[in-house]
This record gives structure tokens, C-alpha cells and sequence, in this order.
């Protein structure tokens, strides 16, 4: 076999067990990107995105969910129809980490993103940083108005015991393959509880406000 040959991936089973996120978007079925221009959205596609697995990346991924289910209760979600707005600035805290997320599902981007075909399509302007709001991230529907604004309480699914202790030893220079096992199994348990166990908890994911 060729040492250098790419290996298939693997990542922990319990992502097949988070619910995906379905949306329609209308410029993948202009182009022929996919029939109907359906798309279905699992969260190793977030993670893919970010490049990891963590209470923020699940809690954009259960945000963006329970945003979308609120605003298209008897429809799929229209893509690229829909603006993001955060309450933090982008440098600040995860507000990126966040936003790409939400991006990634809802097809809003900001100044850099897609200016769309014969004005249509556009993708641009649609996520916007350190916007006024109680929650912590909206979401809202451009043809009707409708928005909803959430916040993300991680605390509310308590750490596995010793997380600290063991984030601590296996971030240590020479860390073996073992501490480090330990930590990344207990990390994803964590992650796993509010992904799984946790998605329907209103203490997690917390609906600040919703209407037009």
C-alpha cells in the first residue's frame, strides 16, 4: 500500500445520530448542483467546515437547526433567503466559528460573499456582526419578515468529570497517545450529550425571541 495514499475518514459514530438539516436552494437547482436543489446538512459537515468537534460548533449546529425548524414549520428552509446577524463583533470570542456555521446551512455571507446572478441569488451582506440584540444570534426570513433570535448555554450540560485534568495533560509537551485518547474521547462525550441527549433542551438552546 502507498504510505502516502489518503485514508478514509473516521470520526466518532454518534455524528449519524444528530439529526440533519435539510434546505432548498434555489441557485443549486438554477446551476444543476443538485436535483431540486435540494441539500441535506449533517454535522461532520460542520465540522468539516470548522475543522472540529466542540460545544460551540455543536451549539451553532442545534442553533441554526431550531432557528430554521421556527421559520419554515411547514416548508424546507429557503437558502440563501435568509440574513444571520450576531451580537458580537466578528474577532470576538467564537462569534466566527459561529457564523460559519450558520453560513454554511442558511447561505449567508458577508461582504466577500457570492453578489449573485442578474440581481438575483445574492449572498452578500447577509451575515452581519455586533448587531443589537438580547440573544445571541437571529435569524430572519427576507420574504416575510419572521426572525428568531436564540442564545447557546453550554453550561447547561454538565463536563464529564475530569475534563479539566485531562485537557491539561494532554495539551503537555509529549503527551502520549493514550492521555491524548482520553481526552479527545471525554471532549466528544461532552459534545455528544448536547448534540444527542440534550438537542430538544431548552436550557442549551434558548429561543430569546421570535416573531415578526
Amino acid at each position: 500500500m502507498n504510505p502516502a495514499a489518503p485514508r478514509a475518514m473516521r470520526a466518532p459514530g454518534f455524528y449519524d445520530a444528530v439529526a440533519p438539516i435539510v434546505v432548498a436552494d434555489p441557485l443549486a437547482a438554477l446551476l444543476g448542483a443538485t436535483e431540486d436543489g435540494w441539500i441535506e446538512y449533517r454535522y461532520l459537515d460542520a465540522v468539516k467546515l470548522a475543522g472540529h468537534s466542540c460545544p460551540t460548533v455543536a451549539g451553532a449546529w442545534l442553533m441554526t437547526g431550531r432557528a430554521l425548524a421556527r421559520l419554515y414549520p411547514d416548508a424546507l428552509p429557503e437558502r440563501g433567503q435568509m440574513r444571520v446577524e450576531l451580537r458580537q463583533a466578528a474577532d470576538a470570542g467564537v462569534a466566527g466559528v459561529i457564523a460559519s456555521i450558520a453560513g454554511l446551512v442558511t447561505g449567508a455571507a458577508a461582504e466577500s460573499g457570492f453578489k449573485g446572478l442578474a440581481g438575483r441569488h445574492g449572498r452578500r451582506d447577509l451575515l452581519r456582526f455586533g448587531v443589537p440584540m438580547q440573544g445571541e444570534i437571529r435569524y430572519t426570513r427576507l420574504d416575510t419578515g419572521q426572525a428568531v433570535e436564540l442564545a447557546h448555554q453550554p453550561q447547561a450540560v454538565p463536563r464529564p468529570p475530569g475534563l479539566t485534568e485531562k485537557m491539561r495533560a494532554a495539551l503537555t509537551p509529549g503527551a502520549d497517545a493514550a492521555t491524548r485518547a482520553a481526552f479527545a474521547g471525554a471532549w466528544q462525550h461532552w459534545v455528544r450529550a448536547m448534540l444527542v441527549d440534550h438537542a430538544d433542551d431548552p436550557a442549551l438552546i434558548a429561543v430569546i425571541q421570535s416573531g415578526p
